[in-house]
């Protein structure tokens, strides 16, 4: 396994939409473990492909204690949401920032795994924001997008500070 450039903001590959996956095959298992390893390796609960580069609908996840239960996510979807929480989020690809976003306390998502079975996944809790932090990422979104307008001009500033300008 081989661990994956994590692309940081402003990256435009970040803002772009992954197109669905159709071939399961041992190239995309290959690059699956590769993304599991570099979400370990940069100690993040989750990684979409976006992040290192590709526009494939995949994500993993893995909020348990002990770190050692990814999940895979190909080409997935919500099809069902309820409720509202905020929290705050960090995220891989804006290192050292982090804000309060709100987000459906209870989602149910639809998928594929890495031999193409579909699935549903009934999620709550940090499993329900990852899930859906990172479906955003897919879809070109990053969680800051998801902030009020002033919050939006405090992050500029603080890219500024911390980044140079956009």
């Amino acid at each position: 396994m081989a661990s994956l450039e994590i692309k940081i903001y402003p990256d435009p590959v970040l803002k772009e939409k992954a197109k669905p996956i159709t071939t399961f095959d041992s190239k995309l298992k290959k690059f699956v473990e590769n993304m599991i390893e570099t979400m370990y390796v940069e100690s993040g609960v989750g990684l979409a492909a976006n992040q290192v580069g590709s526009l494939e609908r995949v994500f993993v996840v893995d909020v348990s204690e002990d770190g050692n239960s990814p999940l895979v996510f190909i080409n997935p979807e919500i099809v069902e949401r309820s409720g509202k929480k905020k929290g705050e989020e960090g995220c891989l690809s804006i290192p050292s920032y982090r804000d309060i976003v709100e987000r459906s306390s209870i989602i149910t998502v639809k998928a594929q795994d890495l031999s193409g079975q579909e699935f549903t996944l009934q999620a709550e809790g940090l499993m329900a924001v990852c899930i859906q932090h990172e479906l955003d990422h897919l879809d070109g979104i990053l969680f800051v997008d998801r902030l009020s307008h002033l919050k939006k001009q405090l992050f500029k500033k603080w890219l500024e500070k911390n980044l140079g300008p956009e």
